[in-house]
C-alpha cells in the first residue's frame, strides 16, 4: 500500500470508528448491552488499526507538511488547528483505553460515566481529523514528507 493510499485509509478508520461509537452508544441506550460491547469492540479494534498504521507511517515514511504555496490564511488556521486535534485525538485515545479498561473490569459505573465523556471526544475528534486531511491532501495537496515533529512544528 503507497504512502499516498494511507492517509485515506487511517482516517477513513477514525470516520467508520467514530460512526460504530455512535451506533453503541445508541444500543446501550436501548438496553442491548451484548450488541453495545460488540460494537464498541469493533470501534476500538478499528480505531487500534489506525493508531497502528499513523505510527507506521510516521516512523517509515513520515508525515506530510502543509503545502508551502497555500494562503497565508489556510497556514496560519492549520498550524492553530493542528495542535488542537492532536490534544484532542490523545485524549480521546487515553479516555478510550480508560473507558475499555473499566469495562473488561466490570466496573460498569465507572465505564458508563467515563463512556460518555469519551464517545463525544471521539466525535469530536473524528471530523477533526478529516479537516486535517482534506487540507493536507484535498485542498492544499503538494507538502514534503518528512518527520513528524518538524511536520507539526513547519520546520
Amino acid at each position: 500500500m503507497g504512502h499516498h493510499v494511507l492517509p485515506l485509509v487511517c482516517t477513513s478508520l477514525i470516520v467508520v470508528s467514530a460512526v460504530f461509537v455512535a451506533i453503541g452508544w445508541y444500543l446501550i441506550k436501548q438496553g442491548k448491552r451484548d450488541t453495545h460491547r460488540k460494537v464498541m469492540l469493533t470501534a476500538s479494534a478499528l480505531a487500534l488499526l489506525f493508531f497502528v498504521l499513523y505510527v507506521g507511517r510516521t516512523i517509515f515514511v513520515g508525515n506530510t507538511t502543509f503545502a508551502e504555496d497555500a494562503p497565508d490564511a489556510a497556514s496560519t488556521f492549520y498550524y492553530i488547528f493542528l495542535p488542537i486535534h492532536i490534544l484532542l485525538a490523545t485524549v480521546a485515545g487515553v479516555f478510550g483505553i480508560i473507558t475499555l479498561l473499566h469495562a473488561f473490569s466490570k466496573r460498569f459505573a465507572k465505564h458508563k460515566k467515563m463512556g460518555r465523556i469519551t464517545a463525544v471526544l471521539w466525535l469530536l475528534t473524528a471530523p477533526t481529523g478529516v479537516l486535517v486531511y482534506v487540507l493536507l491532501y484535498v485542498l492544499y495537496p503538494g507538502g514534503d514528507t518528512k518527520p513528524v515533529i518538524d511536520a507539526i512544528f513547519g520546520w
